[in-house]
């Protein structure tokens, strides 16, 4: 591809321009090319173009990225892709990295620092921000108090609005994405918010008291990350405070977080659907992906001996009449089709919160009564093509009556198998598929053959 023509700013929003370029500047072994194509990116798309090279290619990469932008790098890399970057890294570059990060990214990134390394950089911080990080380490990553910056504006109440703009003007260092003031007490519980848009427009005499919105809660350090997304997606929120058990103000969370929340989210239930580990890395050694796939591959070779021995069940059956074998993986393939749509739409609506105890009968009954309706629309059409095809009525309708039957079986069991799996406290989205294949290859074979030995022998 000539990329001669194309203007920087076009690469930086196309991987794969960036990927071509960049693997041409590899062969060249230019150095100096490679450091000046890397500092013209920024650190989240650099992160997403060493994700995208071979570990080899990784290493040429990382020798030459300045140690204050190593850090912004490393948080948004997969975890297996960020620890194999540390290993290769120094002790003072790590410690130099760690140095440009904000609370909430330094707290994620020491998550992924191994021993010795991490008590050694540990070392390296202030005792006083060393205390306030190891208080938010100990908070679960996917809560909101994993979630949260440290770094927060603080003011109080009794303050007026120019005491407030005079402190912030003597600060060195305002946190990123500030759009509020948090209100606090004395003993730092938190009471409300101040908008920078209010502290600005309003008369500079007026009390913090008088201008604050004390309507906004705090989030609970120990609220899920899934649902502080859905509380900034329904709420249209840019931060929030989070807060103790005891209402005390802990920290920050900004829709930046979210953001990455929710690509985990879709990362997660993506890698789930095929069995992948969330911090696989696609570059990842041949023998370690072997091995985590073997894991599936084992189980999904377990449902298909399952099937396989419905077909034997119906052996003698099958080799009287040879047409049932041609037509039975339209049956398997009806009912896994029909199966895969109900049971997205309810993995979909538990990930939503959108399903509890009180609608879920009421979803059970619609996705039972779609599942008829297009059970018999079908088995009529299919009925019809079976028939005709192999010049007799028999095979055709026992052709519809085993796609009914499937489709029903599998709107049942598209319906019914997330909820189940989500009261064992197993991922709907991990296992969900292969049990539905089981479910419709086995009822689906089952009901053709079955049907075929009662009616056609």
């Amino acid at each position: 591809m000539d990329l001669s023509s194309v203007s920087f700013t076009e690469k930086k929003y196309n991987n794969r321009l960036l990927l071509t370029q960049i693997t041409a500047l590899l062969k060249s072994g230019s150095l100096f090319q490679i450091r000046h194509f890397i500092h013209e990116l920024y650190p989240a798309e650099t992160a997403h173009l060493i994700e995208s090279l071979q570990p080899e290619d990784r290493k040429k990469i990382w020798a030459v990225i300045p140690p204050d932008v190593m850090g912004e790098i490393l948080v948004q890399l997969h975890v297996e892709v960020a620890k194999g970057l540390i290993e290769i890294t120094g002790q003072k570059d790590l410690i130099k990295a760690v140095e440009s990060l904000e609370s909430d990214d330094l707290v994620d990134l020491l998550h992924v620092i191994p021993e010795p390394l991490y008590s050694k950089v540990i070392a390296s911080i202030g005792v006083q921000e060393r205390s306030r990080l190891e208080a938010a380490l100990s908070y679960d990553d996917d809560t909101a108090g994993g979630l949260m910056s440290l770094d927060v504006l603080t003011v109080q109440a009794t303050q007026s609005l120019d005491e407030v703009l005079q402190d912030l003007r003597r600060r060195t260092f305002i946190p990123k994405a500030t759009d509020n003031l948090f209100v606090v007490d004395q003993l730092d519980i938190f009471q409300g918010v101040l908008p920078l848009s209010v502290l600005l427009t309003r008369d500079p005499l007026v009390m913090v008291a008088e201008s604050m919105d004390s309507s906004i809660e705090g989030i609970p350090c120990q609220m899920s990350a899934e649902e502080v997304a859905l509380l900034f997606e329904h709420r249209d929120m840019l931060s929030a405070p989070v807060v103790a058990e005891n209402g005390r103000l802990l920290g920050r969370i900004t829709v930046d977080d979210i953001v990455d929340v929710i690509r985990d989210q879709a990362d997660r239930s993506f890698r789930s659907m095929a069995g992948l580990s969330e911090e696989q890395d696609m570059f990842s050694p041949v023998m370690i992906s072997a091995k985590r796939r073997a894991v599936w591959l084992g189980i999904n070779l377990v449902t298909a001996f399952m099937a396989s021995w419905v077909i034997g069940l119906f052996e003698a059956t099958l080799e009287q009449i040879v047409a049932l074998a041609v037509l039975m993986p339209i049956v398997a393939s009806m009912g896994g089709i029909a199966g895969s749509q109900t049971l997205t739409l309810v993995i979909r609506g538990l990930a939503l919160r959108q399903i509890s105890g009180i609608n879920a009968v009421q979803l059970f009954k619609k996705e039972l009564s779609v599942g008829i309706v297009n059970g018999v629309l079908w088995s009529f059409v299919v009925a019809s093509i079976g028939g005709i095809w192999f010049h007799s009525i028999g095979i055709g309708l026992i052709l519809g009556g085993a796609v009914i039957i499937n489709l029903i079986c599998a709107a049942f069991a598209g319906a019914s198998i997330p909820l189940i799996l989500q009261r064992m406290d197993i991922d709907p989205a991990l296992a969900g598929g292969v049990l539905l294949t089981t479910v419709t290859d086995v009822v689906g074979f089952m009901a053709f053959l079955g049907l075929a030995t009662l009616f056609l022998m």
